[in-house]
């Protein structure tokens, strides 16, 4: 059978870390906020903040090849390969019993004001998931990745309005590049393969204009992610962050299991299993990979939110767009076209714009830090404003 070519870029996650709260090992108070600051933070917070980079990078690329693997082999159910997205929420339980308990003092929001934003998130979650699902098969996976590059420039407009983000120079430059690197893949979509042979008329356009769709969607479910702990959490230890992040993704899988048992698809996962290309055995580990995948880019994207910004959680995510299409070009056979790796190019110097403004930042910090100011990055100015006024 023909394969579809799909896959789910990230969504969900959620992640604070007691590092980041005033009552964790760092202390609190006035100095919280100002080891925020990019010239006084120690080396290891930006160990751990490298750290999370690493598996947003590796958790997302894997669970991209993961979910292209699954419908290439002779999977085909959309609500299952949702439902992968956030049906590993259970496993962060084991997790949660893991942490320490959260300090004496530490904030604990009522559940009457947590439960509907966590009914909230979950549904925009499983919703989008679904988006994705739906849009990809209709793209290959290094057109997908490049495209959804332009999540990027929707959480830009995101933080700013929802946030407060602070923008510059090469912060808008980063953005523009970005979203005209998505933009020269839809005008050149005839010179890939993909559309014009193996789709019918018509179904390119529209994988396109849902990965668009669903990457807006998922700029503000960061953005919601962010304010969420700056204004009804108002706390950031690694017991909360793992706490929102499995109940919000709870959510997310029961809107997908919801879904799969009314399209009438779990009628035909037996089936699917059988005719599964590597066996039943290779079925299950797939979909269980990728579902952990999933999960470890979510807490380590939210644990970003939660120390950086929502913004520099997407930034790190975009890195991995030009992983993906290099080894979906090894692995799955994929035309690597010119039009393709000018995009790919263009979203690797929208990247660099954005990592050279906050180093810009961080000598300007570290400068005026020496001579006994109190230099602030400009690009999370605004947020350790309000993160000084939470409890410590």
């Amino acid at each position: 059978m023909s394969s579809p070519q799909e896959i789910q870029l990230q969504v969900r996650g959620s992640v604070p870390e007691q590092e980041e709260s005033g009552h964790g090992e760092n202390g609190a108070g006035p100095k919280a906020a100002e080891r925020r600051r990019p010239g006084t933070r120690g080396v290891r917070w930006w160990l751990m903040v490298l750290l999370d980079m690493l598996v947003v990078l590796c958790g997302q690329t894997v669970a991209t090849l993961l979910g292209r693997y699954y419908y290439n082999s002779g999977g085909n159910s959309k609500w299952m390969a949702t439902l992968t997205q956030s049906g590993g929420s259970p496993l962060l339980a084991i997790l949660l019993l893991l942490t320490p308990r959260d300090p004496v003092g530490e904030p604990r929001p009522a559940a009457a004001k947590m439960v509907p934003i966590y009914l909230g998130l979950g549904t925009l979650i499983g919703f989008d998931n679904l988006m994705y699902s739906y849009a990809l098969q209709y793209l290959p996976v290094s057109t997908f990745a490049l495209v959804a590059a332009t999540q990027l420039a929707f959480n830009s407009v995101t933080s700013r309005l929802i946030n407060a983000q602070r923008f510059t120079a090469l912060i808008a430059n980063s953005v523009v590049v970005l979203t005209f690197s998505a933009a020269l893949l839809g005008v050149g979509s005839s010179s890939d393969g993909t559309s014009a042979a193996d789709l019918p008329r018509g179904k390119y356009t529209l994988g396109f204009i849902l990965t668009l769709s669903a990457s807006a969607v998922f700029a503000l479910i960061l953005s919601l992610f962010e304010v969420t702990f700056e204004k009804a959490v108002r706390g950031r230890t690694l017991r909360w962050v793992l706490r929102v992040q499995m109940c919000t993704n709870f959510v997310a899988a029961t809107v997908a299991v919801c879904g799969l048992l009314a399209s009438g698809e779990w009628r035909t996962i037996p089936g699917e299993m059988a005719a599964f290309e590597d066996g039943r055995a290779r079925y299950v580990a797939t979909l269980v990979g990728t579902a952990v995948s999933w999960q470890a880019m979510s807490v380590a994207t939210l644990r970003l939110i939660t120390r950086v910004s929502s913004l520099f959680a997407n930034v790190t995510g975009t890195v991995s767009l030009p992983l993906v299409p290099v080894f979906a070009v090894v692995l799955f056979g994929d035309r690597m076209t010119g039009i393709k790796a000018v995009a790919m190019l263009m979203a690797v110097w929208g990247f660099l714009s954005y990592v050279y403004q906050h180093y810009l930042d961080g000598r300007r910090a570290a400068a005026m830090g020496g001579q006994g100011g109190a230099a602030e990055c400009c690009v999370c100015k605004a947020r350790a404003g309000g993160e000084a006024a939470l409890p410590a």
